[in-house]
């Protein structure tokens, strides 16, 4: 054999086994870590989550234990639980569980804002059952969003074309050196190589904030809107700084939004002196640090700028959790 030649192919052989070992290392690493999750509610249902805690906290979707009269957990030696829900927030995708067992390996927590777009990363999971399942992939993109089941839209989203299928919901993203930097929510059906994760720096906020107060809690003003372009002349006269805003369609019963004197029809372009070009601004601006505090919001009432002043409430979805 020519030796380029053999030389090429001992080359192409240490990258492939680079990757192998830097996959089979991760995998080793976090595996330990992962469960598999078994619900019932109105039907039975299953996904995946992964031990954070060495007192037995695990992350894992909302959609795969909200509602649940009964969630048992698997670990990967066997060992069999009855978990206990601590909370979970529809509007991120994530809540936490609980099991009481001795001898727990919580996986290691990396940071989101380290990612890069083309490293590697793998995926474990119970895809239909298929109890942990390795796949591996890379960071096709960062900072995407996606709409959750709730209506928020979830930011700061890490695209992958690890391949993921129902019943991995809830698993680790792991990077090479096993840390945990996306806890994994959707794929997009029928596209192939197209999936997500919420972001582990989204996990760390939402997962502190369950264990602590069982919820979430953000702000609302009680409305319901659409997202409209703005007259060229009304953007032109005021000098608005956005080119669409929130038509107001209706309110809710008694809500802080009716209460502050607005009305069907206004035209919601700015909250506290923030832009808001559409419905996902606005629920950005929502926050927990807006309840029981005087807010302005800026509206085009026919032709008409005005600036109310609006008291948040505390959601009503966190509260009522």
């Amino acid at each position: 054999m020519n030796y380029a030649v053999a030389r090429n192919i001992n080359n192409e052989n240490d990258v492939l086994d680079a990757y192998s070992r830097s996959v089979i290392e991760a995998a080793e690493k976090v595996s330990p870590s992962v469960v598999y999750i078994q619900v019932t509610a109105r039907r039975e249902g299953s996904g995946s989550g992964f031990v954070f805690t060495p007192d037995g906290f695990i992350l894992t979707n909302s959609h795969v234990v909200h509602g649940a009269t009964k969630i048992d957990v698997t670990l990967m030696d066997g060992r069999r639980f009855q978990a206990q829900l601590i909370g979970d927030d529809p509007d991120t995708d994530l809540a936490v569980i609980r099991i009481t067992a001795p001898n727990l390996v919580p996986a290691e927590l990396g940071e989101s804002q380290s990612i890069r777009v083309g490293q590697l990363v793998i995926a474990i999971g119970n895809p239909y059952g298929f109890q942990y399942s390795v796949t591996a992939g890379v960071v096709s993109a960062l900072g995407r969003s996606l709409r959750a089941q709730s209506g928020r839209l979830m930011d700061g989203v890490i695209q992958t074309d690890a391949a993921l299928n129902p019943g991995n919901s809830g698993g680790p993203l792991v990077n090479s050196r096993g840390e945990v930097i996306g806890v994994n929510t959707a794929m997009i059906l029928p596209a192939q190589g197209i999936c997500f994760a919420t972001s582990i720096d989204t996990g760390k906020f939402v997962a502190s904030r369950l264990i602590r107060d069982g919820k979430v809690s953000r702000s609302y003003i009680g409305l319901a809107g659409q997202n409209v372009p703005l007259p060229r002349r009304i953007v032109r006269y005021y000098n608005l700084p956005v080119e669409s805003g929130i038509l107001i369609v209706s309110f809710e019963d008694n809500s802080p939004a009716r209460n502050a004197g607005l009305r069907e029809g206004d035209i919601i372009i700015g909250f506290d002196d923030q832009a808001t070009a559409g419905i996902d601004d606005l629920h950005k601006l929502l926050t927990e640090s807006r309840i029981g505090n005087k807010s302005a919001v800026s509206i085009i009432r026919n032709t008409e700028q005005l600036r109310l002043e609006v008291v948040p409430e505390e959601s009503r979805t966190s509260a009522s959790k």
